[in-house]
């Protein structure tokens, strides 16, 4: 069992979570507004949960009803490529990053123009 990153990390991508993962599965994605854990390489530690300020993180079979969808997210965002894993989440990212628009944790960078 992995842990996931949900829709709370969209447009905020604080990356505290990085520094503390023993193995490096968390992974940034670019120019994308969020990251992803890597299940394959997840050793399921639990070091990124509490380092989350906006509590985005979950063991796999514990994520909160309703964002079960990002689970597929974080497996497929390695698998599907391009244009796949865009055409397939980009509504849902695009969702996610304008209901975050207002956290305290956004992060301007991702939401300049």
């Amino acid at each position: 069992m992995a842990y996931v990153i949900t829709e709370t990390c969209v447009g905020v991508k604080d990356a505290s979570c990085v520094v503390v993962c023993p193995v490096e599965c968390i992974i940034s994605t670019g120019t994308e507004p969020f990251m992803i854990i890597d299940p394959d390489e997840c050793i399921d530690c639990g070091a990124c949960v509490t380092e989350c300020p906006v509590n985005a993180i979950y063991p796999e079979d514990t994520v909160p009803p309703g964002l079960e969808t990002w689970t597929d997210l974080n497996r497929e965002y390695l698998t599907l490529g391009s244009p796949g894993f865009p055409a397939k989440y980009q509504t849902m990212i695009e969702a996610a990053k304008a209901k975050n628009r207002t956290s305290p944790h956004a992060n301007a960078t991702w939401y300049a123009s």
